[in-house]
């Protein structure tokens, strides 16, 4: 009869299995997309952060010496980039597993990926270079000569512009990614490490590890035209030695992590001026934004854990063991 359950027709098992699989994936994909990946310079392994409960959920074995991290685009696979491997792992999400490697050159620190992801720029740090890898084929299409030590990368929102720091030259290259040509080098404070864009892009800033400062460049001419001094009460002028760095979305505040001065600042972007410090662990290392900017992550690499900061009061929610010597940390959600 229709109508009759009795006479509805029932998934063979087969379908129920698929359906299990499907459902079970999407959880697994689900629970890995409200993580913080922290990567270990010691344990060849990414800790995994639950952003809900801000408690360790588990560890990824990955290449040896992980350092910095990004989302690959789409946000479903992170790449790592492992100094001692000479390559970067490429972990698929929901899944948890590595999916394959990526050569990446001689002791690659950091990277970034071009808009469209097809290009991964990397310093090589022994090698004084700028590498340009294909991301499909781990083919090298380009190296570039720079100065010594080679750390920080960041590529222009169109592509077409790339920034590379040398630590010993205390120099930022600028490089035509389409040539592969250095178009300038700006000379900025001692040691620069990192940089963030503002985001309508007229601003390059660059953390300077062994002065205490961040050199503020103009993306039109690539001119300093500004400098932001660090001050923290009670610490050694050496020991304020700024890294990590991240900006809102907005362009107003930027995040700086002051190193082994163990505090993190909070600078208004317009006004040029730190508006407040937040004592961390022990050489803040790197930053990270949630997605709702409601909290800052930030690796402590001499004290083997993350402080999880409130940006709206500035004071530190929660500190996270983590991996020895962690270096970065990125938000899935």
């Amino acid at each position: 009869m229709p109508g009759d359950p009795r006479m509805s027709p029932r998934p063979s098992p087969f379908l129920r299995c698929a359906l299990a699989t499907l459902l079970l994936s999407g959880a697994l994909g689900a629970a890995q997309a409200q993580t913080a990946y922290v990567s270990s310079e010691k344990d060849n392994a990414l800790t995994l952060i639950d952003l809900k409960t801000l408690t360790v959920k588990g560890t990824l074995a990955t290449c040896k010496r992980a350092r910095h991290l990004q989302m690959l685009p789409g946000g479903k696979q992170l790449m790592v980039a492992c100094t001692d491997s000479n390559a970067a792992d490429v972990i698929d999400l929901a899944s948890g597993k590595s999916v394959r490697r990526v050569p990446l050159g001689d002791e690659p620190e950091a990277f970034d990926l071009s808009p469209d992801g097809k290009t991964i720029y990397v310093s090589n740090e022994d090698e004084g270079e700028a590498s340009f890898i294909d991301a499909a084929t781990g083919k090298v299409l380009k190296k570039v000569k720079v100065g010594e030590e080679p750390e920080g990368v960041k590529v222009s929102a169109d592509g077409k512009t790339l920034y590379i720091t040398s630590e010993v030259a205390s120099l930022v290259h600028v490089i035509d990614t389409a040539t592969g040509k250095v178009v300038k080098n700006v000379k900025v404070g001692q040691r620069p490490r990192r940089f963030a864009l503002t985001p309508d892009g007229k601003e390059l800033w660059v953390t300077n590890e062994l002065d205490a400062t961040v050199s503020i460049l103009s993306t039109a001419d690539h001119t300093v035209i500004g400098t932001i001094k660090f001050e923290v009460k009670g610490a050694r002028a050496e020991d304020i030695s700024p890294v990590g760095i991240t900006m809102t979305r907005d362009g107003k505040r930027a995040y700086v992590a002051l190193g082994k001065a163990n505090h993190v600042a909070f600078v208004d972007v317009a006004g040029r001026k730190v508006t407040q410090i937040t004592l961390v662990g022990k050489r803040a290392w790197n930053v990270a934004l949630d997605k709702a900017e409601a909290r800052l992550f930030v690796v402590n690499g001499l004290s083997d854990d993350l402080t999880v900061i409130d940006t709206q009061s500035g004071k530190a929610l929660k500190t996270v063991p983590v991996g020895r010597v962690p270096y970065g940390v990125v938000i899935a959600e």
